[in-house]
């Protein structure tokens, strides 16, 4: 099981959006999903009685990294702050440096393009592209002769309130999971804009063996992370579940149905791996509603 999978929040087309991906990306599906209760008594909110017996969450697979796309209203919009590095390895795939420029073509349509494709130092072929829902995607035609790599991995980029904080970060996450390591860290050889010499120009490491990355602006940045992206983790159990909220629940006034906000002010969802088992049971979503860290013995 995937230990910390990314959550997605759209406004009122989680579905669509869904299948919009999984379209565009190789290999990938819907795998499952929830429904909203089906009648406003069942515990739903005021600002959550339009979306009785629709989507609550949709669950999918992009090319071998599971996602939740959540399905709600207008709270949170997308930042630049969390975007998806998308590789693309002539080794694995022969056809890749076509198959990029196609998957920018679909990412493209309707979006807007943060650093045009083309040729970069780094890269023979790169590009930083919003999509039509918001979302931002880095994707890179790897050199087939580095490490080999995930072809999708979350990014996260420091900045405004956060700036040149991306190392402190990499190191207090590895600190928190287990089988966690840093890859390999590019560093800004001196001041520029807002980073200082020895900032993140690029890094990579793992938490429970998932890759990540990272980098501190090179530019100035209004803005940060958002709920729109958050990382779900998947507890075995109570015990599990109190120590991730003592380690990364750092705002108590984002503490709500077992979200959380760190001291970076990255979000995370705090989670029993049966959670679907306990949302089947009566008034469940009453009570999840009613959490703030979730408590397994309340359902």
């Amino acid at each position: 099981m995937q230990k910390i999978t990314p959550n997605l929040w759209f406004n009122d087309n989680a579905r669509q959006a869904v299948e919009f991906y999984t379209s565009v990306f190789p290999l990938s599906k819907i795998t499952g999903g929830d429904k909203y209760p089906s009648s406003p008594e069942e515990g739903l909110a005021d600002f959550q009685k339009d979306f009785a017996g629709k989507d609550l969450t949709v669950s999918f697979n992009l090319s071998g990294l599971d996602f939740v796309a959540i399905n709600a209203g207008p709270e949170f919009k997308p930042s630049v702050a969390n975007s998806f590095l998308v590789n693309f390895d002539p080794s694995v795939d022969e056809k890749a440096a076509t198959t990029i420029k196609q998957v920018w073509d679909r990412l493209i349509d309707g979006g807007q393009a943060l650093i045009e494709i083309g040729e970069h130092p780094f890269s023979k072929c790169y590009g930083w592209v919003k999509d039509k829902y918001g979302f931002s995607w880095q994707l890179m035609l790897t050199d087939p002769a580095g490490e080999s790599r995930p072809f999708m991995i979350p990014d996260l980029l420091f900045g405004a309130d956060a700036q040149n904080k991306a190392e402190e970060a990499m190191n207090y996450y590895a600190s928190v999971f287990d089988d966690s390591k840093a890859n390999v860290i590019a560093r800004y050889q001196q001041d520029d804009g807002p980073v200082v010499a020895g900032a993140v120009m690029f890094g990579e490491f793992q938490l429970a063996g998932q890759w990540f990355a990272a980098m501190d602006s090179a530019v100035e940045q209004t803005e940060t992370f958002t709920e729109a992206v958050s990382y779900q983790i998947s507890c075995k159990d109570q015990a599990e579940i109190d120590y991730f909220w003592e380690k990364l629940s750092a705002v108590s006034a984002s503490e709500q149905c077992g979200w959380a906000k760190d001291k970076f002010g990255l979000s995370w969802q705090i989670v029993p791996e049966n959670m679907a088992e306990l949302m089947q049971k009566p008034d469940a979503f009453k009570t999840l509603m009613s959490q703030h860290k979730i408590i397994i013995s309340e359902y």
